[in-house]
């Protein structure tokens, strides 16, 4: 088989990436590879079985079209400071700019036309006032909230326009390499997701990897085999916060979602509030080798009594080590193993008096667990040192900005770990050092999040299209 493109990936970039390219040269050939499901075919019997049962050979909340994305909170960060460091490659004006355009995209296929954290303007103030009072930073970032099961469907609506514009999908089928020769891309290399012993080779002039977070490692695995440049990044470890609604209440009302910023002593490492949900559910991911990774999500019509959100610590490591993706999945490891491949959780008040939790203690807390199968115990028997004291650092400082925050009955749920350390040395136009091969999203580590994922791709949607324009010319 022989394409004009071929995209490793159906999350964000590259269904942009697809859409984009089609509305601008709607002749071109192209064929995107997902090793999941279609969305409307993907769905997580925990619902049903309450407890996750590691669903085999991927975990349908990570994987499938859509990516990750369709089973997050759905929240579009409409500020270049969010997101990532795209405006390193293409500027910080113009990433605005694109920010814009994407999210007239996300509009036409039925995003809420309403934006977040603009304007209680007074309230904003006082609430930075109190941040600068700890130390800490607020960053400014409109949020367009899409709602968990509203993503889906604005992402099925996505799905089915561009396979009725020709664009080919070959669900439950994952790349297991690229085929280079003489350092110009050939094409890619694909196996059937449940029967990994069957291979076929597809052709393409160009090829677009979108791998997404779950696909960082076997792009990092990609990148050394065929010398494609890239270098170690940043890993980000941390955990998922819960407590009352009314805790959050006033940060929630003005702001929405609430990004906070500092670094906290002794080590002064950068720790930051990410991801969060007000009235939402936290929520388990599985990767490979059944490794059980906490995040959460919130609906936009169905609400919980709790707000949750990341606490993430960033870790640069320096020579000789390289290998920030696996020093990550090894402390998610450790946590797993605590506690019997679920997810762990622990009273912030245990952590300070040195105890672990016990169920008991939790049945008759304030704060009601929303992810009903985490397994109380102690996190600090598996997070590092610098990590967890870090986040303690930081809680008590995020404590004079919310006050009530780093209360006893607050619940800390871990490990919350980022797997897009890997950063791929990429071109303005996004491309690799190995001719006609792109590279895109949160695999490429130049990204995080929905919005400029999705950036990404629109942006290499008009780079193909252009680059087919001036060929023509």
């Amino acid at each position: 088989m022989k394409y004009d493109l071929v995209i490793v990936g159906a999350g964000p970039s590259g269904i942009f990436t697809a859409l984009e390219l089609n509305r601008e040269n709607p002749n071109k050939k192209i064929m995107i590879i997902e090793q999941g499901k279609a969305i409307e075919k993907r769905n997580c019997p925990k619902d049903i079985t309450k407890k996750c049962i590691s669903c085999q050979p991927y975990c349908n909340i990570t994987t499938g079209f859509a990516g990750a994305g369709a089973f997050s909170d759905g929240k579009l960060s409409l500020s270049p400071e969010v997101g990532g460091d795209l405006p390193e490659l293409i500027g910080y004006d113009f990433t605005q700019q694109m920010i814009e355009y994407t999210d007239s995209i996300y509009l036409e296929f039925g995003a809420d036309s309403r934006v977040e954290g603009v304007e209680a303007k007074e309230e904003i103030k006082e609430i930075r006032r109190k941040a600068i009072e700890a130390g800490l930073k607020l960053v400014d970032c409109p949020i367009r909230h899409l709602g968990t099961e509203k993503a889906q469907e604005i992402y099925k609506k996505i799905e089915k326009y561009i396979i009725d514009k020709g664009v080919e999908i070959k669900f439950n089928t994952e790349a297991a390499d690229i085929l280079v020769e003489d350092g110009r891309i050939k094409g890619v290399v694909v196996t059937d997701s449940s029967k990994k012993n069957i291979s076929e080779e597809i052709y393409a002039d160009t090829v677009v990897i979108s791998a997404g977070r779950k696909g960082a490692d076997w792009l990092k695995s990609i990148c050394v085999k065929h010398n494609i440049a890239h270098r170690a990044g940043t890993v980000d470890i941390g955990v998922r916060v819960e407590v009352r609604n009314e805790v959050m209440e006033r940060v929630n009302n003005i702001l929405y979602e609430s990004k906070l910023i500092g670094y906290p002593r002794p080590f002064r490492d950068k720790v930051r509030t990410f991801c969060q949900n007000p009235g939402g559910y936290v929520s388990q991911e599985n990767y490979d080798n059944n490794l059980a990774v906490v995040n959460g999500h919130s609906y936009k019509d169905r609400k919980t009594n709790n707000t949750n959100l990341a606490i993430l610590s960033s870790h640069n490591f320096r020579y000789p080590f390289n290998e920030p993706i696996k020093y990550g999945a090894k402390v998610a490891e450790l946590l797993n193993m605590l506690g019997d491949g679920k997810i762990l959780v622990q009273r912030y008040g245990d952590i300070l008096d040195g105890k672990r939790t016990w169920d008991h203690e939790l049945s008759r807390s304030n704060v009601k667990p929303t992810l009903p199968d985490a397994v109380a115990g102690d996190i600090t028997s598996a997070l590092p040192y610098r990590t967890m004291t870090n986040i303690l650092n930081f809680i008590e400082a995020l404590n004079v900005v919310v006050p009530g925050f780093a209360g006893t009955e607050t619940l800390l749920y871990a490990p919350e770990v980022k797997f897009y350390s890997n950063k791929v040395e990429l071109s303005a136009e996004f491309e690799t050092n190995i001719k006609n091969l792109y590279c895109l999203g949160d695999a490429s580590g130049w990204t995080r999040g929905l919005m400029m994922s999705s950036l990404m791709g629109v942006r290499m949607g008009q780079i193909l299209g252009e680059k087919d324009s001036n060929t023509l010319l």
